[in-house]
C-alpha cells in the first residue's frame, strides 16, 4: 500500500506547550479513525495535515506533496473544522456556493454542486435560511457538506459527529463509509470510541501528542479488557444484588454508593452483561440506571500508557 498520507517525526509547539512530539503516520485509501481525549492533540495534527500550521519539526506529505505553502494540493483536500467558521449573515446556499467559486469552479458548476452536497447531508429545503439561524446539527451537517462539495479524494473531518443527535449521527456514518468509494482517503478524528468503532476497524490512539497504539480497534480492545472493567448500577434493592453478584466469579469487586448505586470491577464485561438480565428477573429488580465509568477514551489512555 502506498501511503496518501505521511508525516514524518512531526512535532509542533506553542511557546512552552507541546502540542504534537515527533508523530510518524502512514495512512492509506480507506477510513482511519484518529481517536484521543479532548486536548491529545488531534486537531493540531489535523491542522497540520492541512496546511494551515507550519510544523515545528519534521514533515507532512499528502499525495507525495508537501502540504505547507502549497496552495495547488488543498483542491484534493477536504476539510471540516471541529469549530464553526461561518459567514453567519449568509445563507447555506450562498456559503457553499462561494467556496465553490474560490475553487475555481463556474457559476453553474458550483450552483450544482452546492444543491447535490446540501441534499446529501439533508439540509436541502433550508438553504435559504441565514446560517445564524441553523441549529447545532444543522451547522455540523453544513461543514460536512463544504468538505466534500469539491469531491476531494482526501477528507480530514475533525469531530464531524459533534452536536448531532443519534439519527443524525447514523446519517453521517452511513455517508461517510460510503464516501470511502473511489479509492478516497478518509481520516476521522474523535474523543468517542464507539463512533468510530461504527466506521472503521483501523485506528491511531494520540495521547498527549504523541501516538501511543495503532492498529485493529478490537486488538486495541483485547488490551483493555485485559484490566477490570468498572459498571456502575442503580437499582430498588442494591443490597440484594450485590449480594448475588459476589457469587460470580467474574465480579471481582462491589462497592455501595449513594441512592442505591452500586460499582463494580469485572474482568469479563460480556459475561456480565450478558447474565444481568436473567439475574434482574431472578431477583425481581428495577434497574434505574446502567453506567460505564471507564468505557470512555480516558479510561482507555489511563490504562495504556499505565496511570
Amino acid at each position: 500500500m502506498t501511503p496518501v498520507i505521511q508525516t514524518r517525526k512531526l512535532s509542533k509547539w506553542y511557546g512552552n506547550i507541546l502540542g504534537l512530539s515527533e508523530v510518524s503516520l502512514e495512512i492509506g485509501p480507506g477510513i482511519t479513525g484518529l481517536l484521543g481525549p479532548n486536548g491529545a492533540g488531534k486537531s493540531t495534527l489535523m491542522k497540520l495535515l492541512t496546511g494551515q500550521l507550519k510544523p515545528s519539526l519534521g514533515r507532512v506529505l499528502l499525495a507525495g506533496e508537501g502540504v505547507w505553502n502549497n496552495p495547488a494540493l488543498f483542491r484534493r483536500i477536504g476539510y471540516c473544522p471541529e469549530h464553526d467558521s461561518f459567514y453567519e449573515d449568509t445563507t447555506g446556499r450562498q456559503f457553499l456556493d462561494g467556496l465553490l467559486r474560490l475553487h475555481g469552479f463556474g457559476a453553474a458548476e458550483a450552483a450544482r454542486r452546492t444543491e447535490s452536497a446540501l441534499r446529501l447531508v439533508e439540509i436541502w429545503g433550508d438553504e435559504n435560511r441565514l446560517i445564524r439561524g441553523y441549529s447545532r446539527g444543522m451547522r455540523q451537517r453544513l461543514k460536512v457538506a463544504q468538505a466534500l462539495a469539491h469531491d476531494p479524494e482526501i477528507l480530514i473531518l475533525d469531530e464531524p459527529l459533534n452536536g448531532l443527535d443519534p439519527l443524525g449521527k447514523r446519517k453521517i456514518i452511513r455517508l461517510i463509509k460510503e464516501l470511502k468509494a473511489g479509492n478516497r482517503t478518509i481520516l476521522v478524528s474523535s474523543h468517542v470510541l464507539p463512533e468510530v468503532e461504527a466506521l472503521t476497524r483501523d485506528i491511531r490512539l494520540l495521547h498527549q501528542g504523541k501516538i501511543i497504539a495503532a492498529g485493529d480497534i478490537h486488538d486495541i480492545r483485547d488490551l483493555i479488557d485485559a484490566h477490570p472493567h468498572v459498571v456502575a448500577l442503580r437499582c430498588d434493592r442494591p443490597r440484594k444484588l450485590a449480594a448475588r453478584l459476589m457469587e460470580e466469579p467474574h465480579v471481582l469487586k462491589v462497592h455501595f454508593g449513594p441512592d442505591g448505586l452500586l460499582t463494580l470491577e469485572t474482568d469479563n464485561r460480556d459475561l456480565f452483561f450478558g447474565g444481568l438480565p436473567a439475574l434482574v428477573v431472578e431477583l425481581d429488580l428495577e434497574i434505574e440506571e446502567i453506567t460505564s465509568p471507564d468505557d470512555n477514551l480516558q479510561a482507555v489512555f489511563d490504562y495504556l500508557v499505565g496511570k
